[in-house]
């Protein structure tokens, strides 16, 4: 039985100067090891289901999560993650108006974003999606009507596509409040939110801890993963978001 489980959060699969982005060489690297050594991958609805049951934590098991759907997510991750069996839950920041399946999500960033025929590509290829908002705001800055649109319109827009259910959502920059809270508890069962740490028998479901790609950068630190020092490498990597906090910064 596992003490905790990682959930890895990733953005583009890109090799670009920027925080959003991941080496598309590391990602493959990373998804080789976790088959050599036996990994597996859960999506994020089962990991904290199995939580919330009570039931415990299995061995060997990572959550690769991806914010916001960005193209690489299909050109350079999805076809890595099928090479080495490995599921995923990719959270879509999906626009207001209803999709074509030859539409892109809207830019974030300046980038170019998933087409929903991709999504449902990937959604046949044992990839779960849940919902990042219809346009990537900061909840705590909106008030409960614009709180409730961003929050059921999206995963209405993702569920009338594809015709699935959506369980999990992602709050945008991480940012939750009492009643942005309180609305995801309504429609969806799980939330990640931006705290960095690992999911746990005493995780919230709807506050789930991960740990971004960006403390992931480099081979070293990915071996991390597989020993017991890596809940030790995430405490350390947290002082100083802690302390940011503490002084007044999110």
């Amino acid at each position: 039985m596992a003490s905790y489980l990682p959930v890895l959060t990733f953005h583009m699969i890109e090799d670009k100067p920027s925080v959003l982005s991941y080496s598309p060489y590391l990602f493959k690297r990373f998804m080789e090891q976790l088959r050599l050594r036996g990994y597996k991958t859960i999506n994020l609805t089962e990991a904290v289901g199995t939580i919330s049951t009570g039931n415990p934590l299995p061995e060997k098991t990572v959550i690769l999560t991806f914010d916001d759907g960005y193209a690489s997510v299909y050109e350079k991750a999805f076809p890595v993650l099928e090479e080495y069996g490995m599921s995923a839950t990719v959270f879509l920041t999906v626009g207001d108006t209803a999709p074509g399946a030859d539409d892109r999500l809207p830019s974030l960033n300046g980038a170019d974003m998933l087409r929903w025929r991709e999504i449902r590509n990937m959604r046949d290829g044992d990839i779960e999606f849940g919902s990042h908002t219809l346009t990537h705001p900061d909840l705590t800055r909106l008030d409960s009507g614009e709180i409730e649109h961003e929050i059921r319109q999206s995963k209405e827009i993702i569920e009338d596509f594809l015709g699935t259910p959506v369980s999990s959502f992602a709050y945008p920059y991480g940012r939750y409040n009492e009643e942005s809270m309180k609305t995801v508890c309504q429609y969806y069962d799980c939330a990640c939110s931006d705290e960095l740490g690992l999911l746990t028998q005493k995780s919230r479901p709807y506050a789930v801890e991960r740990v971004d790609s960006y403390y992931l950068r480099s081979e070293s630190v990915l071996k991390l993963l597989f020993t017991g020092l890596f809940p030790t490498y995430v405490l350390l990597r947290n002082v100083p978001r802690r302390i940011k906090r503490s002084l007044g910064g999110w």
